[in-house]
C-alpha cells in the first residue's frame, strides 16, 4: 500500500466479498484485520483477493525482516532509475525533432521507449489497475493506467496517420515515470518508519559467554537456550533476559525502561536483556529467549501500535477520491461527444479530435500538482522548522497538529534531563556545603556507581578536588566505607556514604530535622546519600534528574494554545507527581510498562481526541508510533527517534510549541496550494475536453501548475529572506535626548522564534524602545529614549510571555 487510495481499494474490495462481515486497513502498517465467516470463505480466499489486486501478502505474526524490506525499496529504486533514463530519452529525441533534425528511426525509438516504460518497467501497475477494475474500483493507478495507455495507442496511430505525432508515446512514458517515483517516495517513509524496529533489536549483543562444563564459551545469542548460565562483565551490554545467580552490581536500563538512575542487582533479581552492566560481574540464568524477551516485545508493540494507531485521511486523498472518477468521465464525455455525438449533429464522427480530447483531458487531469501540493507544504514547514531545531518527518504530522488537544511528555530524559545529579546539599552541623561535598567525594573516588560519579561531578562543578582515601571498601547496594587523611577536615576518621540504614547499622544517629529533610527530599523523588564522619552525621546529598531548563516554561504555554498536558512514566507514582508538580501538570500516569504506555495513548484517543507523546527513551518507541504525532527528544534514543514523526534535535521542549504552530501554519498552505491546483485543473480539464488542447501542451500546463504550487510554496519566503548573521553584533542605537539600556538575561530563548516572541512583549510596552535579543548569549538588550525602562515591568512581561528571567541589570 502506498497512499489512501490503496488502502480505500482494499476495504471496498474486501466489504463486497461474500463471507466478510467487517474490514478495518491499516496504511501506516500495511495490514488488514479482517473478520470473516469461516462457513462462507476461507483464509486462502481472503488473500487472493489482494493477490487480484496486485498486492503481496507477507505473515503479520512476525516483525518485518528490515532486509526484506530494503530489498522491496531497492526493486522500486530500480524501476525508477530505468524509467527516468528513458524518459531523458524520449526527452532527447522529441527536441532533437523539435529543432528539425530529421531522424526516420525516431518514432520507432519513441515506440520502444515507451513499450519498455509502460509494460515492462510498469507491468505491475497496469496489474493493480485490471484488479481494481474488476471490482469496479477507480483509484490512481486506473486513472495513471487509462492515460499511459491512451498515450501509447495514439502513438501506434501515428504509424499510420501522420496527424498523431510520437509525442503521444513521450506522454505515456512520463507518466509512468511520475506514478514510479510516487511510489518509491511512499515506499522509503514506511522504510524509514520500520528503521525502529531494527536499532531496537540490534540493542541485544550477537554473543554472549555461556558458562558449559566449568568453562566460559563465547556463542552466537540465537543458540542460547532457557537454563544457559551467561556471564556478564562490567561495562557491558546484558545478552539476554534472566535471573541474577551471582554477584552484584549496579545496572542502566535507562536505554530500556527509560529511568535515569541506575538499578541495584543482586542475587535473585531480574535482569534486562540490552542494559548495561556498570560495575561489578554477574552471573545469570537465561529466563526468556527469541521472541519472547524484552526486546522483542518492545518491538511487538511498535508494530501492534503502528496497526492500531488512528486513521489519517489525507486531505488531498480526500479530494482525489473523487477527482479520478471525475476526470474519468470527463475524458469519456468527450470521446463520445467527439465521436457519437459529432455523428449525430455533423453525419460524421471525428475521430482525430475525439482522441486528442480525451487523450489531453486526462493528461491535464492527472494529478501532478495536486500531488505536489502537501509534499512542497512540507518541505516548506519543514525548512522554517529546522531553523528552530525542530524535524518533521511526515505529511501527516502536519495536517494532524492543528486538531491536537492533548500532550503526553515521557518523564526522564523528556521533562527531565535523563542522568543523576547532585540536586541538593543539605549540612549539619558546623560543617559547610562545599565541605560536606569534598569529604563525599574524597569518600567516593574509587566507586565505580553512577550514584559515586554524580557527587564527584557535583564537585568537580564547584572546584572542588577530591582527595584520596586512605583506606576504601565497598558495600554492596548500600555504600561505601572509606578512611580520609587530615585533608578536608577528615582528620583521618571515618567516613560513611550512602544509604541511611547503612549508616544506622554502624551507630551513627539521625536527628529529626535531618529525618525530616530526608523524607522531605525522598517526597520529591529523590535518592538520598547520607553522609557521616568519626560517626556522627554531617549531612546528606540529595541525587536526582533534574527539570530541563525551560521546560516549565514551555508546559504552561500549552494550555493557552488549548493543549492539555500529561505525564506519563514507568517510575512510581510519587515520584511521577513530585515532577509534574514541579512542571505544573495535573495530569498524571505512573507506574506504567512500556506495553501499556500505547494502551494509555489509545485509551486518550477515544472519542477522537487527537493526542501528541513527546519521549526519548525505548520504552517510549510503542507511544510514540500509537500517537497521533510522535515527537522524540533528538538526545534521546535511536529507536525512540525512529519511530517519531518529529524529532526535536537539541532536546528543548520550547520546539513542541515551534512544531505545533508551524504544522498548523504548513496545513494552511496545503489548503492554498491545492485551490491553485485546482484552479488549474479546473479551467483546464474542461478546455481540453474541446479537443482543442494538444496533449503535449496538456503536459505544459500540468507543469504550470506545478510552478505556481512551487511559488505559493517559497515564493514569499524567498523574496522575503534577509542572510543570518553568522556571529552576534552589538549594533549602537542612534537616540536623541537621554539613553539607557536594560540588560536582561533570559536562559529559555533558545532560537529565533523564541527572540522574536520577547522582542514582540516586551515591544509592546514601549513601542519607540529598540530591543536586541541575543539567542547565542541569552541576552535582551532593551535600549529607551528619555528614560529608564522599568526593568520589573519589562521582567513581568517576558515572563508573560512563557520566559524566565535570569537576571537585571541597568546600564546608563
Amino acid at each position: 500500500m502506498s497512499c489512501s487510495f490503496c488502502q480505500e481499494s482494499i476495504r471496498r474490495a474486501y466489504r463486497a466479498t461474500e463471507g466478510v462481515r467487517n474490514v478495518a486497513v491499516s496504511l501506516a502498517h500495511e495490514e488488514a484485520l479482517i473478520e470473516y465467516d469461516p462457513e462462507r470463505t476461507d483464509e486462502s480466499r481472503l488473500k487472493g483477493v489482494l493477490h487480484s489486486l496486485g498486492y503481496t501478502v507477507r505473515d503479520p505474526t512476525r516483525i518485518r525482516a528490515y532486509e526484506e524490506q530494503q530489498e522491496e525499496l531497492r526493486r522500486e529504486k530500480r524501476r525508477l532509475l530505468s524509467n527516468a533514463m528513458l524518459s531523458a530519452a524520449a526527452m532527447g529525441l522529441m527536441a532533437l525533432m523539435g529543432a528539425g533534425v530529421h531522424l526516420p528511426w525516431a518514432r520507432g525509438a519513441q515506440a520502444a521507449i515507451a513499450t519498455l516504460a509502460v509494460f515492462v518497467v510498469g507491468r505491475h501497475i497496469l496489474r493493480m489497475a485490471s484488479g481494481s477494475l474488476r471490482r469496479r474500483i477507480f483509484n490512481q493507478h486506473v486513472l495513471l493506467s487509462f492515460g499511459a495507455l491512451a498515450g501509447y495507442g495514439a502513438g501506434l496511430l501515428g504509424f499510420f496517420d501522420p496527424r498523431f505525432p510520437a509525442d503521444f508515446f513521450v506522454a505515456a512514458t512520463f507518466l509512468m515515470t511520475y506514478h514510479i517515483l510516487s511510489a518509491y517516495v511512499s515506499g522509503y517513509v514506511r522504510a524509514r518508519s520500520q528503521e525502529a524496529v531494527r536499532k531496537l533489536l540490534d540493542l541485544q549483543p550477537p554473543t554472549a559467554r555461556v558458562l558449559r562444563d566449568g568453562e566460559e564459551v563465547e556463542v552466537p545469542v540465537e543458540e542460547i537456550g532457557v537454563g544457559d548460565r551467561v556471564r556478564v562483565r562490567p561495562g557491558e551490554r546484558v545478552p539476554v533476559d534472566g535471573t541474577v545467580l551471582e554477584g552484584a552490581s549496579a545496572v542502566d536500563e535507562s536505554l530500556v525502561t527509560g529511568e535515569s538512575l541506575p538499578v541495584e542487582k543482586a542475587p535473585a533479581d531480574e535482569v534486562i536483556g540490552g542494559s548495561v552492566n556498570k560495575a561489578g560481574t554477574l552471573l545469570v540464568e537465561v529466563a526468556r529467549v527469541g521472541e519472547e524477551t524484552f526486546l522483542f516485545r518492545v518491538a511487538r508493540y511498535v508494530e501492534e501500535a503502528r496497526a492500531l494507531k488512528p486513521g489519517i485521511i489525507q486531505l488531498v486523498d480526500w479530494i482525489l477520491k473523487y477527482f479520478v472518477p471525475g476526470v474519468l468521465a470527463v475524458a469519456a464525455a468527450a470521446f463520445l461527444a467527439w465521436t457519437l455525438g459529432a455523428w449525430l449533429l455533423a453525419g460524421a464522427p471525428h475521430w482525430t479530435r475525439a482522441i486528442y480530447a480525451a487523450l489531453s483531458v486526462l493528461v491535464m487531469g492527472y494529478p501532478c500538482a495536486l500531488g505536489m501540493a502537501t509534499p512542497l507544504a512540507l518541505i516548506r514547514g519543514g525548512g522554517m522548522a529546522a531553523e528552530r531545531g525542530v524535524l518533521i518527518r511526515s505529511a501527516e504530522a502536519f495536517q494532524v497538529m492543528k486538531n491536537i488537544r492533548k500532550v503526553v511528555f515521557d518523564k526522564t530524559g523528556t521533562i527531565t534531563e535523563g542522568e543523576p545529579r547532585v540536586v541538593e546539599v543539605v549540612p549539619q552541623g558546623d560543617v559547610g556545603a562545599e565541605e560536606l561535598l569534598h569529604v563525599a567525594a574524597s569518600a567516593e573516588l574509587f566507586s565505580e556507581h553512577p550514584l559515586a560519579e554524580a557527587i564527584r561531578q557535583a564537585a568537580e562543578r564547584r572546584g572542588l578536588k577530591p582527595e584520596e582515601p586512605e583506606e576504601f571498601q565497598s558495600v554492596t547496594g548500600q555504600g561505601v566505607v572509606a578512611r580520609l587523611g587530615g585533608a578536608g577536615g577528615a582528620g583521618g576518621a571515618e567516613v560513611l556514604v550512602g544509604r541511611p540504614h547503612l549508616l544506622e547499622e554502624q551507630g551513627v544517629g539521625f536527628p529529626a530535622d535531618a529525618r525530616d529533610k530526608m523524607a522531605e527530599l525522598e517526597g520529591r523523588g529523590l535518592t538520598v546519600a547520607a553522609v557521616s564522619q568519626g560517626g556522627r552525621l554531617v549531612g546528606l546529598v540529595a541525587i536526582g534528574d533534574a527539570i530541563k531548563e525551560g521546560g516549565a516554561q514551555a508546559i504552561a504555554r500549552l494550555p493557552r494554545m488549548g493543549i492539555e498536558p500529561w505525564i506519563i512514566t514507568g517510575d512510581n507514582e510519587r515520584t511521577a507527581r513530585a515532577v509534574a508538580a514541579r512542571v505544573g501538570i495535573e495530569h498524571v500516569l505512573a507506574g506504567i510498562l512500556p506495553s501499556a504506555k500505547a494502551e494509555k495513548i489509545r485509551g486518550l484517543q477515544r472519542g477522537g481526541t487527537r493526542v501528541a507523546m513527546v519521549g526519548d527513551g525505548i520504552n517510549d518507541a510503542p507511544a510514540l508510533t500509537q500517537a497521533d504525532v510522535g515527537i522524540a527528544i533528538g538526545t534521546g534514543t535511536d529507536i525512540a527517534i525512529e519511530s517519531a514523526d518529529v524529532v526535536l534535535i537539541h532536546g528543548r521542549l520550547d520546539g513542541v510549541l515551534d512544531a505545533i504552530a508551524i504544522g498548523r501554519n504548513s496545513y494552511r498552505k496545503t489548503v492554498q496550494n491545492l485551490a491553485l491546483a485546482f484552479g488549474f485543473n479546473g479551467i483546464g480539464v474542461p478546455l481540453a475536453a474541446t479537443g482543442l488542447l494538444h496533449p503535449i501542451w496538456a503536459m505544459v500546463a500540468m507543469a504550470a501548475s506545478v510552478s505556481t504550487v512551487l511559488a505559493n510554496s517559497f515564493g514569499a519566503r524567498l523574496l522575503g529572506a534577509r542572510p543570518l548573521e553568522e556571529e552576534p553584533v552589538e549594533r549602537e542605537i542612534q537616540l536623541e535626548g537621554e539613553v539607557m539600556k536594560l540588560i536582561l538575561e533570559v536562559p529559555d530563548m533558545h532560537c529565533e522564534g523564541c527572540a522574536r516572541a520577547i522582542a514582540a512583549a516586551v515591544k509592546r510596552l514601549g513601542p519607540g524602545w529598540e530591543i536586541d535579543a541575543d539567542v547565542a548569549t541569552k541576552r535582551v538588550r532593551v535600549r529607551g529614549e528619555g528614560g529608564r525602562p522599568d526593568g520589573e515591568r519589562v521582567a513581568e512581561a517576558v515572563a508573560a510571555a512563557g520566559f524566565r528571567v535570569r537576571s537585571l541589570e541597568h546600564v546608563d
